[in-house]
């Protein structure tokens, strides 16, 4: 048998039985890293929905106080108002159910209780303009102009008496409070949802993937017979 001494290589060494070190196999795992967008940039879109809420409530805020300061006569008494200022005026019929409901049908005169007040028209609201504040309900269904400010006497003929009470509100449109409050705030918390679905849609999509590179793992096949180098001798036993 052929010996291989220090310094020299020999052959791979065969484990006990002839056979061969089985082959390694292994998983290589890579976790590329993407930029993805810090959790700021949620806090930023939280921002802008409050901010879009906050909006809305200080709008309806501002129409309530608006519907608060009208003055009112009621029904079906009527009686009397003073109107402060030249100009528009919209009249609104508040009850119960005002701004879902059907509104009854009656006559109803606005006519100057002192020499100086004079009122040019009266005619119906042509647009759907609604409020409901707590028990307040009220639509509106007429326009006034007034040439000259003063007091004036308010007849409502054949307005039904209503349970819970009923009023005839004067004061100023409320429709452009309702818009300059709704549409902005609608649009802020719009965005502010949909950035925050962006946000969590591109942090999903460059979350970092584990990729794997499997090696195959082969059968270890038997080694052939050991037999004597050329030239050499068999060692006596």
């Amino acid at each position: 048998m052929t010996m291989n001494g220090p310094g020299t290589t020999g052959p791979p060494q065969r484990q006990p039985g002839g056979a061969s070190p089985p082959p390694l196999a292994g998983t290589l795992a890579t976790s590329p890293r993407k930029a993805r967008p810090g959790r700021a940039w949620y806090l930023l879109a939280l921002a802008v929905f409050l901010a879009g809420a906050g909006w809305l409530v200080f709008g309806i805020s501002g129409v309530k106080g608006q519907v608060d300061a009208f003055q009112r006569v009621p029904l079906p008494q009527g009686g009397l108002i003073s109107l402060s200022h030249k100009g528009g005026y919209v009249l609104y019929y508040e009850a119960p159910g005002a701004a879902t409901g059907q509104l009854p049908s009656f006559n109803v005169t606005v006519a100057p209780a002192v020499p100086a007040a004079r009122a040019q028209s009266l005619n119906a609201y042509n647009a759907d303009v609604t409020y409901s504040f707590g028990s307040r309900q009220g639509r509106a269904v007429l326009t006034l102009q007034v040439a000259h400010p003063g007091t004036f006497r308010v007849v409502a003929a054949g307005a039904p008496t209503v349970a819970g009470g009923s009023d005839l509100a004067f004061g100023s449109g409320i429709a452009g409070g309702i818009a300059s409050a709704g549409l902005p705030a609608a649009l802020l918390m719009l965005l502010g949802v949909a950035g925050g679905i962006a946000l969590f849609i591109i942090r999903y999509l460059r979350a970092p993937r584990r990729t794997q590179i499997r090696v195959p793992l082969t059968e270890p096949q038997p080694a052939p017979p050991l037999s004597p180098a050329p030239g050499s001798q068999a060692e006596p036993m």
